[in-house]
């Protein structure tokens, strides 16, 4: 009797060289849920073993503190259609057309939205899944169109064979689903709820003729699809016809699991960020706190290893007693910044040097270093430098939005026509004692003359392109080649304001101006620092947890893998290194 399968075959040629094993992309799919039965249909998994993803079908489950860890060895999710979502959830009272539902699945499933949608995981929903989608995202639902839409309906068949289209939708041009299959699409369609009014992150892309909303996807330029038909039943009659959606899936999630181990083998800092200036609304660093743009869970999300926080000070009087009061509120905030680190000690620390932080990233806790805003903080007193040196402070930006005693500012009058003699002994005092000296918010004729009496490369912590956003805060090409030629490095922002002269900016502004301040410097002096919580905060890279998308469009753009290490805080760390070791 002749063997049916070669098991033992299959298995030796598994394992016959390991070189050729493929690491492809892991996607959950969720599974429905009806009589104490968790079941998928089998379109979904074939779809996605046709496109390149390995399927891995989740259950229903209650354990909720588990999901986050489920979602973490994820490279992608799918939401797979099923019965009706409970409008219970949704604050509404069933109407009569609605169907069966499975509150189980459904807790379960807007939760998973969510902590998806925290993580960047790349999703797709297919039928109830776009619904669960818009839902948890914000937005609202048909419990039956037939009944709440004004207007006539199509069929929007439950019965008829679901391998094949029974309706046509018109796509909205630019979008995903356009790029896939033009402007109008022939789908299957077995439903009588839909989106109602899309999430403030989604937008519409496909219309059925009578006005049903057939598809959504991210207005933020995240890796979020959602379509209202069935497009797993296809691959059953061995059509190809729909396959173009799975393989989007899988090429995001492929690029997400790349993104995923590229952070998980190099460091990335964020060389500023001004969450100390809501220490007074009682921030908890240690939940997913609303009111901030980097917490723990949201470095964790984004896979950001370590930050820069300032002791920003704002420009105020310059008398003796008013300079006495910034140099207590300097020493204050970052006493304020020692507690932050010494109450969640489990998993993050103070960090001194670069090596530092990799050795805390080696012991899986997220690093904090120190910085002052504005050399204000200073006084008129110099050996203020060495004493806030001493605290751990690695770099001090001269000034901020207004003249001090130190040097002119982007915004001030000119009181000194660029560093003052005194600014010129601060800064070889910081020269000495190995603080770097930050140059964003200076006027250009501060930059310049910082430039020339610095024995050491200067920084700029947190500024953009001035040929791209005019915009005084920014830097012209003039300025930044003579950053580069003296060994110095600035770090593209994410503040809309320097990104872009109108309209809100998005990732896709930052890339654009690091891309240019990489062709004018090099990619030996540019890196990245948000100014998250101080005004820093764009569409598609809104807080510390979506950092990874800066990378993925890193990828994207092919910058290598060295390149992004550069990029991601290791020319801002030599520039550090450099200055520490000349102490």
């Amino acid at each position: 009797m002749s063997n049916l399968f070669d098991w033992k075959g299959t298995y030796d040629s598994i394992n016959a060289d390991f070189s050729t094993r493929a690491k492809k992309p892991l996607v959950g799919i969720t599974g429905n849920y009806a009589n104490e039965t968790c079941t998928l249909a089998e379109g979904y998994y074939q779809s996605v073993l046709k496109a390149g993803g390995i399927p891995f079908i989740i259950p229903p489950f209650y354990e909720t503190d588990r999901l986050g860890e489920l979602l973490d060895s994820l490279d992608g999710i799918i939401f797979s259609g099923g019965g009706d979502p409970n409008p219970l959830l949704f604050g509404e009272e069933p109407i009569k057309e609605l169907h069966g539902i499975t509150p189980e699945r459904d807790m379960q499933e807007l939760l998973l939205v969510r902590l998806a949608y925290d993580r960047q995981l790349p999703m797709l929903g297919i039928c109830k899944g776009i619904q669960m989608i818009n839902a948890a995202l914000g937005g609202t639902l048909y419990q039956d169109i037939h009944s709440q839409m004004e207007g006539t309906r199509i069929k929007h068949s439950q019965d008829q064979d679901r391998r094949y289209p029974s309706h046509t939708v018109q796509i909205e041009e630019g979008s995903i689903l356009n790029k896939l299959f033009g402007n109008t699409l022939p789908v299957n369609s077995f439903h009588h709820q839909a989106c109602k009014e899309p999430a403030p992150c989604l937008k519409v892309t496909a219309i059925a003729p009578d006005g049903v909303i057939e598809a959504v996807e991210s207005c933020e330029h995240k890796s979020i699809l959602g379509v209202q038909w069935h497009p797993e039943p296809y691959i059953l009659r061995n059509s190809n016809e729909m396959m173009p959606i799975f393989q989007w899936l899988i090429s995001e999630a492929a690029d997400f699991k790349q993104a995923k181990a590229l952070h998980s083998k190099i460091l990335t800092l964020d060389s500023h960020c001004d969450t100390p200036m809501f220490f007074s609304q009682n921030i908890n660093f240690a939940s997913r706190d609303p009111k901030i743009l980097v917490d723990l869970h949201k470095m964790t999300e984004g896979h950001l290893d370590s930050t820069i926080m300032v002791a920003y000070l704002p420009q105020q009087e310059r008398d003796e007693a008013s300079l006495e009061n910034a140099t207590a509120k300097a020493n204050q905030t970052l006493t304020q910044i020692e507690e932050l680190v010494a109450s969640n000690c489990t998993a993050v620390d103070i960090a001194y040097t670069p090596s530092d932080l990799w050795r805390l990233k080696a012991q899986g806790k997220k690093a904090i270093m120190l910085g002052i805003e504005n050399g204000y903080a200073i006084g008129k007193d110099i050996s203020n430098v060495e004493a806030f040196r001493k605290r751990g402070v690695v770099y001090m930006t001269l000034c901020h939005n207004g003249d001090n005693d130190i040097c002119d500012s982007h915004r001030g009058n000119a009181e000194h026509g660029g560093v003052s003699a005194f600014g010129a002994e601060v800064i070889k005092e910081m020269n000495r004692v190995g603080m770097m000296v930050d140059l964003s918010h200076a006027a250009e004729s501060s930059f310049y003359d910082a430039i020339e009496i610095s024995s050491a490369p200067i920084v700029c912590s947190h500024s953009s392109a001035r040929a791209l956003c005019n915009h005084t805060r920014n830097l012209t090409d003039e300025q930044m080649r003579a950053l580069a030629r003296s060994g110095g490095v600035a770090q593209v922002t994410l503040y809309h304001g320097f990104l872009r002269s109108e309209g809100e900016a998005t990732i896709l502004d930052a890339i654009e101006h690091l891309n240019h301040m990489v062709s004018v410097m090099g990619i030996e002096h540019v890196g990245i620092g948000t100014d998250f919580d101080g005004d820093g905060g764009i569409c598609g890279c809104a807080s510390a947890s979506e950092l990874i998308n800066f990378t993925r469009r890193l990828m994207k753009e092919r910058y290598t893998d060295e390149q992004i290490q550069m990029i991601w805080g290791g020319n801002f760390l030599r520039v550090m290194e450099e200055i520490q070791m000349k102490r």
